[in-house]
């Protein structure tokens, strides 16, 4: 029988099939669920840099309005205030440790480099397998050059990774002037995986009541062939492990993304339309289609059909329908 069990960022994963980080991963009962189903490993629901910023401003505020701002106090919070915004997310991560068998990654979603990061080493040692920082800010600023932008990825990595020593992953978006440039110099900083690639609020107009609201908030098949072209792209080129996510549906997409290099896939819209126990049915599948073809194990055939070692590279270089749209 084929073993479909593979290896991200150093762990040993099941199956290459993780639950990325979503509603769905935020339980305990949640994760023994998904682990139950066949996953490899989870992404908790992302504890969100903006909430510990909001709650921190709140509560200086308060302070001062009460007159007993002092450098005591100032001790005092920073020490224990965060700490207990952390505390239901840390005993999350510490239940699991003692009741699920697969690799649970804590998520930290970001848009800066400042102190925070410090705790990422108690999302360590509450026994987390591993971290992945969420990190994206739109680049709207009319004013702000790429490279500051970018610096931003680079900065929060170097923060974390004086903290911790457990294996860490960046989860980025396609918004890069070059994109396989920034991936490469990513996989350089010390990081142990790629996550490819994020999944946004995106903003819709309602014509009839004149107002701003979300859409799309799950993603669609046909969208996986974005993080497909960059995992096939970069893969054997980079320095790190490269997990794909966004429009993976079926197992037919998650094999596609194990032969363009992908160490792992990451679910969450399927799992919301499917049922969590989709899983079950695409480790099998997965696991028929490797019998099909004589494979052993995810590594035979894990990057086979990556740009560095298709018959066909430009295929994933080109960018205009040539033959489409060239007759009437």
């Amino acid at each position: 029988m084929p073993d479909i069990s593979t290896t991200y960022m150093g762990l040993k994963l099941t199956s290459p099939i993780i639950a990325a980080s979503s509603g769905l991963t935020n339980s305990l009962e949640d994760i023994k669920h998904l682990e139950k189903a066949g996953a490899g490993a989870v992404v908790l629901k992302s504890l969100f840099e903006e909430e510990i910023v909001t709650e921190m401003e709140h509560e200086l505020n308060r302070m001062h309005s009460e007159n007993y701002l002092y450098p005591e106090t100032m001790e005092y919070y920073e020490s224990f205030d965060v700490e207990s915004t952390l505390s239901d997310y840390l005993k999350l991560i510490n239940d699991c440790k003692k009741e699920v068998n697969i690799p649970v990654i804590a998520s930290i979603n970001c848009v800066t480099a400042h102190n925070w990061p410090s705790y990422a080493r108690t999302l360590q040692d509450a026994g987390a397998s591993a971290i992945e920082l969420n990190i994206f800010s739109l680049p709207s600023d009319t004013e702000r050059e790429a490279k500051d932008n970018e610096q931003v990825y680079f900065d929060a990595i170097k923060a974390v990774l004086k903290e911790v020593s457990i294996p860490v992953a960046v989860k980025i978006s396609h918004y890069f002037s070059n994109m396989a440039s920034m991936i490469t110099r990513l996989s350089k900083t010390g990081i142990a995986g790629l996550v490819l690639f994020n999944r946004f609020y995106s903003p819709d107009i309602d014509v009839d009541n004149l107002e701003v609201i979300p859409t799309h908030i799950f993603s669609h098949e046909y969208e996986y062939t974005l993080p497909l072209r960059w995992v096939a792209i970069t893969s054997n080129r980079v320095e790190c492990d490269l997990a794909a996510t966004t429009g993976i549906h079926t197992s037919r997409t998650i094999i596609k993304m194990i032969l363009a290099g992908a160490h792992a896939v990451q679910l969450a819209s399927t799992l919301y339309k499917n049922g969590v126990e989709s899983i079950e049915r695409f480790n099998f599948e997965l696991d028929k289609w490797m019998q099909k073809h004589e494979f052993e194990k995810i590594d035979d055939f894990r990057g086979s059909l990556s740009q560095s070692k298709a018959m066909n590279p430009a295929g994933y270089l080109r960018i205009q329908f040539m033959k489409h749209y060239s007759q009437k």
